[in-house]
């Protein structure tokens, strides 16, 4: 069985936006707070987090865990990489961290974090990671477990969703092919970004979701990367299909 974790079900700017007056902003229900978009995995004693953003601190803080066996990176934008100075207590622990990543987002790191990648004259304290490059025509094993890249498209930037068993991570999603929606059937659980009421042009707003959800037919859908625009939680969630939630922080799931 395995243990979703939801860390952060926000956009790039979290909710409360600093500064902002939007009465989401300043929502008294917790499940209006939302961190940068992240997810923890955990089944037997594996424990691997889909994207690392700015808030990985906290949330590592608030879910402890004994190791941390790997980075899957959806893509290089800063609310899902920006965190990656913050894995430097597991490196302590434990050596070089795996991070699980298309080229294209390992290019993007090394030029952002150099320091990391220095291998002449390195800082001592700066974390260490060990590059395994990833594409969407090739499973690899984790745990014991399949993982299967999907590749969906951020307007014109290719992300990787990933599926293990019979549950998928899919954010940053404007487009999909035919083909890779062939790797998103007979799903248990489906996690899904939806940004917004309004349309986006990067991002899936509700409408969108909900179409390709009918698409896909998972047994059930929890939303994510929300931003405030979206509206109140308990609000947008009244007006959801039977089968489709909208996830909040800190929220626990099983899938088979």
């Amino acid at each position: 069985m395995l243990k979703v974790t939801f860390l952060g079900t926000g956009t790039s700017q979290g909710i409360p936006i600093i500064g902002s007056q939007h009465p989401v902003c300043l929502s008294t229900d917790k499940r209006d707070k939302r961190l940068r978009v992240s997810v923890l995995l955990s089944w037997d004693q594996y424990h691997y987090v889909i994207d690392c953003g700015p808030d990985f601190r906290q949330q590592m803080l608030t879910h402890p865990i004994p190791q941390l066996d790997g980075l899957l990176l959806t893509h290089e934008h800063a609310d899902h990489t920006a965190g990656l100075d913050d894995i430097r207590p597991f490196c302590f622990r434990q050596g070089a961290i795996p991070i699980y990543a298309e080229t294209h987002v390992i290019a993007a790191l090394q030029k952002r974090f150099a320091y990391i990648f220095e291998t002449k004259n390195k800082y001592p304290g700066a974390p260490s990671v060990a590059v395994q490059a990833i594409d969407k025509d090739t499973t690899f094993v984790l745990g014991g477990k399949s993982i299967t890249p999907i590749q969906v498209w951020h307007n014109q930037l290719a992300v990787l969703g990933f599926r293990v068993d019979n549950f998928a991570y899919v954010t940053d999603i404007k487009t999909i092919t035919d083909e890779e929606k062939n790797k998103l059937k007979n799903l248990d659980t489906l996690v899904l970004s939806a940004l917004r009421l309004e349309p986006h042009p990067m991002h899936l707003n509700l409408e969108e979701a909900l179409a390709l959800i009918e698409d896909l037919k998972p047994k059930r859908t929890y939303l994510t990367h929300i931003s405030h625009l979206l509206g109140f939680h308990k609000a947008v969630s009244e007006g959801l299909p039977q089968n489709v939630f909208l996830a909040y922080d800190n929220l626990e799931v099983y899938s088979s």
